[in-house]
Parts: C-alpha cells; structure tokens; sequence
C-alpha cells in the first residue's frame, strides 16, 4: 500500500524518540538536549544521506553533526553529544523498513558509523586495541579527532566479523552491559 508523506514525517519523528531516549543523552551538561535532538533528527532531510561515495556521506554526517550541535541548549552542545545522537537515528532509520526503503538508506548502511560512547568505547579495547586507541574522553568531550580514531578501529572489527560498523553497536554494547551488569 501506498503510504502518504505525512506517514514518513510521523514515522521520522517517531524513530527520533525512539533512537535518542533518556539514556543515550543523560548527563550532557544541560536540560532539554534529548528534546532538542529529537525535534532536530525529526526534521532533517534523510534523502541527503543517501550518497554516491563514503566522502560524500561523511561530509553529510559531519555538517549534520555541526547543525545539531549548534541546536542544542547552551552548556550542552558538545560534538560528542550531537555525533551520538545522529548516529543512533541513523542506525534506527536504517533498521526501519519503510525510512529505509523510501530513503533508499540501505545503500549508506557501510558507511554508517557505529555511535560511540563509554560502553562500546570500553569494549573496542578490549577487542584488541588497548595500546591502539587513546583514553576515552567520555561523550561530551568527545572530539571528530579521537572519534575517528574509534570508528576507524570499529570498522576493521566489524569488516572481520562480516557486518557493517553500524550493526556492532548491536553486539557491543549488549556486550557490554552483560559484562558490567
């Protein structure tokens, strides 16, 4: 059945809230930065990001990083903050069918990055990299510099294991919170 486009926005705004609940954002350094990125990842074109090539991709997720910082509530808008919170929506959108299929988002699916934080940081080095990556600087003094560092290793972890970098998150993160839990 043919959906109508207000079908796509609901189920946008829907996969927003979903993505960037509670936990992914606590603790940023201000009130209202979960809203504040809900309502920005609600609103931004997913069609962008479906691109030609890694660079192009990457170039999108970087200026969409930078808007989404900038939109969120002063004494919270760091670039780790904002970086997470996009890629959890992209990998949420990613897994949705109809975002996904209508966006064509499968295409970029290599190209997404895994969203980092304490937990899937911590079990990177564990993987292997211990004297490979630096210290983790937490979410919200994250820079693109260290985060780079990050991605770049995931990838190589989940190009070894047979799956994109964004699906680590899955198994990573789980994994973790069973070891710590």
């Amino acid at each position: 059945m043919r959906k109508p486009h207000a079908f796509y926005s609901e189920m946008q705004a829907y996969v927003a809230v979903i993505a960037v609940g509670p936990s992914a954002l606590r603790n940023q350094g201000s009130r209202g930065v979960i809203r504040a990125a809900q309502k920005f990842l609600a609103s931004i074109d997913l069609a962008a990001f479906r691109t030609e090539n890694e660079a192009a991709f990457r170039k999108k997720l970087d200026a969409e990083t930078e808007a989404l910082q900038k939109t969120l509530p002063r004494g919270a808008q760091n670039w780790g903050a904002a970086r997470k919170a996009l890629n959890l929506f992209l990998r949420d959108t990613c897994y949705n069918r109809f975002l996904c299929k209508k966006y064509k988002l499968s295409q970029a699916e290599e190209w997404m990055e895994i969203p980092l934080d304490s937990l899937t940081a911590a079990s990177l080095k564990r993987r292997g990299a211990r004297g490979n990556l630096p210290q983790w600087p937490g979410l919200n003094r994250l820079t693109p510099v260290v985060s780079f560092e990050f991605q770049a290793f995931a990838k190589k972890v989940a190009l070894a294991e047979g799956i994109s970098r964004v699906h680590l998150d899955m198994r990573l993160w789980t994994e973790e919170r069973e070891r710590s839990g």
